[in-house]
Order: structure tokens, then sequence, then C-alpha cells
């Protein structure tokens, strides 16, 4: 499966769509987008997850180093649109309770 990253940039507030599978073979794509704004001092990151359809410890990785970087530099980082089956990844690995995140309302995925 592939991945679609879509992130847009303005006035320091980063806005992004992700879409397919997130997992040891696409998470590097993820990564290396992601990486290209985490030195901004003060970022505003909102990504939606809505479109991810599986995503496995390889992804989480991606989102904490992530979520690292910025909190570093005075920014901010929420996930939204996450399904039941991905917001309960992070609730089951105590990151649900550290980054701020939004589940999709309705959204299941068992």
């Amino acid at each position: 499966m592939n991945i679609q990253v879509n992130l847009t940039e303005n006035d320091n507030k980063l806005k992004g769509e992700i879409h397919g599978e997130i997992d040891a073979h696409t998470a590097p794509v993820l990564r290396e987008k992601l990486e290209a704004y985490q030195a901004q001092e003060g970022l505003n990151a909102e990504l939606d997850l809505s479109g991810v359809d599986y995503m496995d410890s390889t992804g989480l990785g991606v989102f904490v180093a992530f979520y690292k970087s910025i909190n570093a530099k005075g920014g901010h980082l929420k996930l939204t649109g996450l399904s039941s089956r991905l917001k309960r990844l992070f609730d089951i690995t105590g990151l649900g309770d550290i980054m701020d995140i939004e589940a999709a309302v309705g959204k299941g995925g068992n």
C-alpha cells in the first residue's frame, strides 16, 4: 500500500492530510515530509489522519519524533480524525494522554 501526504504551511501553521497505511515501508516517506518543518520555531501543526487505514509502531515513532521536535521549539501538534483503532493505539501506549489527539466522530475501525 502507498501513502499520500499533503502538507501546506502558511504563517507558521502547518495543515496536513495523510491517506493510506503507515508502516515500515511507508513511514520513511511521512518522516521525510515532516522533517522539512520540524525545525521551525513555534510551528502549529494539525494533521488529519481520517484517511489512514492502518498504522503500526513505526508510524507511532514518526509522530512521536515530530511531536518532540516541534514541542522543543515551542510549537504544537494536533492529530485529528483518528479512527477508534488508531486512537486506541495511541491510548494503549500512553501517548493519548500526552499528545493532542481528536478522534473522528462516528468513525469506527475494529
